[in-house]
């Protein structure tokens, strides 16, 4: 797939890396495309840095890594979205976009883009590698668009999760951040540590 990645630092950066390995094309939308958070992730292969705006324009899909609070702004720069599936990896927890309750909320009303919740609910160490010896973690994507949601689940196996679980549609997207803030609390106010993840276990 040709992907474009807005927001290039932990988040971004680990599923660019993850996802250049499993052979996609990588397009880094950027606002200073000769220095930027990130600039290591040229060394993959087949990633290179772009404009926000060219990088949507090339790419089929947008993973969008970047602060939730900018999502609206971000809307306005994408430019064409028609026939683009947008992954919005962001969580409201501590800031939100003015006018939205979520960042997914505004680049459904204000894109013209099939929108997915994904990729938001552990930490950026386990997007890195979330094979944990004995078992091997699982993502979860929330949406009402069936095409963005299967294109979540490729892309969940070919970051190394074992399993991409469907969390419902659009009105399952708050409950979903707040899952990603129990994984928070527990990592860092509970103190557990960041090396920790969920994994659906069926009887």
């Amino acid at each position: 797939m040709k992907i474009a990645i807005i927001g290039t630092g932990n988040v971004g950066g680990a599923l660019a890396t993850q996802w250049s390995k499993a052979g996609h094309r990588l397009y880094l939308g950027v606002r200073d495309t000769k220095d930027f958070k990130g600039k290591e992730l040229l060394d993959n292969a087949q990633t290179t840095a772009h404009s926000v705006a060219e990088a949507v324009r090339q790419a089929e899909v947008i993973l969008v890594a970047a602060p939730p609070e900018i999502a609206e702004t971000l809307s306005e720069t994408f430019g064409d979205t028609a026939g683009k599936i947008i992954i919005d990896a962001t969580n409201a927890v501590r800031t939100k976009p003015e006018n939205y309750p979520t960042a997914f909320h505004a680049f459904e009303a204000l894109t013209e883009a099939a929108v997915v919740k994904c990729f938001n609910s552990t930490g950026f160490e386990n997007m890195r590698n979330p094979d944990y010896g004995d078992v091997t973690l699982d993502m979860f994507a929330a949406g009402d668009n069936s095409q963005a949601k299967a294109v979540a689940v490729q892309l969940s196996k070919d970051a190394g999760f074992e399993k991409c679980y469907d969390f419902g549609g659009s009105d399952k997207v708050e409950l979903l951040e707040k899952f990603a803030l129990s994984w928070i609390n527990l990592a860092i106010f509970q103190k557990t540590g960041r090396n920790i993840g969920f994994k659906v276990v069926v009887r």
